[in-house]
C-alpha cells in the first residue's frame, strides 16, 4: 500500500479510538449512578437495531446454529464477563488507569495463542510480554497503593477480551458473521436481563439519551475502524488504539478532575511500547503464523455492538478480497 493510504488508515483509526474514548466517558458518567449490569443491558438493547442493519447485507446461506458450539459458548461467556468488568472498571477507576490495564490485552493474546492456536512465540516476543506485564505491575503498584475491585475488574476485562479474541481467530473462518456477532449480544441481553431486576434504578430521559449516544458512538467508531483497515495496513492501523491514553488523559482532566501521576504514565508507556513491539513483530511473515493481535482489529469486545473484525471478514469474503497469505495453512505456503 502507498504511504498516502496508510496515512489515511491511521487517521481514520485515530478518529475511531477517539470516538471510543468518548463512549467510555459516557459509561463512566452513567456508572456514577447505575450498576454496570444496567448500563450493559440497555447498551445491548439499543445496539440491536444497529447490529441488525449491519447484518442485513449478510447473504451467506445457512442457519444460526454455530459450527463450533463449544467454542462459541466460551466466547459468549468471555464477552459477557468482559462487558461487565470493563464497564465497572470505567465507572470506578480513572480512565488512564483502566486503559493502561486494558492495554495488556495484546500481551495476554500472545500467551493464549500458544495453547489455542499453536502459535510459536520465541524469545523476543516473550521478553516483550514480560516487560509489558511489568508495566501493568507498575500501574497497579501492589503493596504501595490500595487495589480495589475496579483494578480486578480491569484485569478480568483484559483476560476476557483476550480469550474472546483468540477464539475468534480460531473459529472465525468457519462461522457465519451473523452468528459471531449475535450470540455474544444475545448472551449479554439474557444474562444482564436476569440480573437487572435486582439492580435496576429508574432512568430519566437524559440518561436514556446518553445510553443512545453510547450506542451511536460504538456504531460510528466501528465504521471508522472498518474504513481504516480497508485503507491501510494492519501493522500501521493497529497501534493507533494506544492513542486512547491521550484521550483518557484529556477527558479525565476535563470532566472528572483526574490527573494521572508519573508512575501510572510510566507504567502505561511500558505496556504500550511492549504492545507496539508485539504488533510490529507479528507483521513479519517469518515471525508469526497466526497474527492473533493484528487480526483482532479492535479493542476488547463487550458484545454491546458489532465487532469490527467480524464485519471486515464478512465483507472481504463477499467482495472476493484476496486472502492474506499468512492465513494459508502451512502446507500451502
Amino acid at each position: 500500500m502507498t504511504l498516502q493510504a496508510n496515512t489515511k488508515g491511521a487517521l481514520m483509526a485515530l478518529a475511531a479510538f477517539g470516538i471510543f474514548a468518548g463512549h467510555d466517558v459516557l459509561v463512566k458518567v452513567l456508572g456514577g449512578n447505575y450498576n454496570a449490569v444496567q448500563i450493559v443491558f440497555f447498551s445491548v438493547l439499543l445496539g440491536f437495531p444497529i447490529a441488525t442493519l449491519m447484518l442485513m447485507r449478510d447473504r451467506a446461506g445457512g442457519n444460526l446454529v454455530p459450527v463450533h458450539p463449544f467454542w462459541m459458548g466460551f466466547r459468549s461467556l468471555a464477552v459477557v464477563v468482559t462487558a461487565t468488568s470493563a464497564f465497572y472498571a470505567f465507572s470506578s477507576l480513572p480512565l488512564t488507569t483502566v486503559y493502561a490495564i486494558l492495554f495488556a490485552t495484546p500481551l495476554i493474546i500472545t500467551v493464549l495463542s500458544i495453547p489455542i492456536l499453536g502459535e510459536t512465540v520465541r524469545l523476543r516476543r516473550w521478553m516483550a510480554v514480560l516487560v509489558g506485564l511489568g508495566g501493568v505491575l507498575i500501574v497497579l503498584r501492589p503493596g504501595s497503593s490500595d487495589l480495589t475491585l475496579g483494578h480486578l475488574a480491569a484485569l478480568i476485562a483484559a483476560f476476557g477480551g483476550a480469550f474472546a479474541s483468540i477464539i475468534v481467530r480460531k473459529i472465525g473462518r468457519e462461522e457465519r458473521s451473523v452468528v459471531m456477532i449475535l450470540y455474544p449480544m444475545v448472551a449479554n441481553f439474557v444474562v444482564m436481563g436476569c440480573i437487572l431486576p435486582f439492580v435496576y434504578v429508574p432512568m430519566p430521559l437524559i440518561d436514556l439519551g446518553m445510553l443512545a449516544l453510547i450506542a451511536a458512538c460504538a456504531f460510528g467508531a466501528t465504521l471508522f475502524i472498518i474504513a481504516a483497515y480497508r485503507a491501510g495496513e494492519a501493522v500501521i492501523v493497529a497501534p493507533m488504539q494506544y492513542s486512547q491514553i491521550l484521550w483518557a488523559t484529556f477527558y479525565g482532566a476535563l470532566f472528572f478532575n483526574e490527573f494521572p501521576d508519573g508512575v501510572t504514565l510510566i507504567g502505561a508507556g511500558v505496556v504500550i511500547a511492549s504492545g507496539i513491539y508485539i504488533l510490529t513483530r507479528e507483521g513479519r511473515q517469518e515471525v508469526s503464523e497466526n497474527r492473533p493481535n493484528l487480526q483482532t482489529r479492535s479493542r476488547p469486545e463487550t458484545g454491546t455492538y458489532p465487532r469490527a473484525g467480524t464485519l471486515l471478514e464478512r465483507d472481504e469474503m463477499r467482495e472476493g478480497t484476496p486472502p492474506d497469505p499468512l492465513d494459508k495453512p502451512e502446507l500451502e505456503r
